[in-house]
């Protein structure tokens, strides 16, 4: 089944059963009929779809920083592993590649991890958003630059709001 969120930065597409969900990636538009109106679920969704979206939902409202999802993917063992490190990463940080490949045990595979990152079929939910090049720089993210760049800003703002700003609850 697939369902949509709409976020202040585009679509998210989610599919997924009961065994979990699969996929969460940004669509230019709803495919097909069953998806969301607004911001309300269709009657009859499978748990981990629904969970999904209520934490996304949370997410984006500033109300979560960790998910908690039940995930039924499909990857490589190693893809898996630099999944399950991205999960790692604390809600407001980054990571460089470099840094992922050697929490993996790897230190040489860096290009190994940028390849797992831009497989990782759950966007946001697995946060690859949080690894950035070694220099510092935004780099690799296949929903574009400017998302990732408004996620980590979005991140930023809660953990650290400006002065004169109460962080949201």
């Amino acid at each position: 089944m697939k369902i949509y969120y709409h976020s202040p930065i585009g679509i998210l597409e989610l599919s997924g059963d009961e065994k979990g969900l699969r996929s969460c990636s940004f669509v230019r538009e709803k495919k097909g009929q069953e998806g969301l109106a607004g911001s309300s679920l269709p009657v009859v969704v499978p748990r981990p779809l629904k969970e999904a979206w209520q934490q996304l939902d949370q997410y984006f409202k500033g109300q979560r920083q960790r998910f908690s999802v039940k995930l039924n993917l499909s990857g490589s063992p190693f893809q898996k592993k630099v999944w399950e490190k991205l999960k790692e990463i604390p809600f407001g940080q980054t990571r460089s590649y470099k840094d992922i490949a050697v929490a993996c045990g790897h230190p040489a595979a860096f290009r190994a991890v940028g390849g797992a990152n831009h497989k990782n079929p759950v966007v946001i939910i697995i946060p690859c958003h949080r690894v950035i090049g070694r220099d510092g720089r935004l780099i690799g993210f296949g929903a574009g630059l400017w998302r990732k760049k408004w996620l980590l800003q979005h991140e930023k703002n809660l953990v650290s709001p400006l002065p004169g700003f109460k962080k949201k609850k």
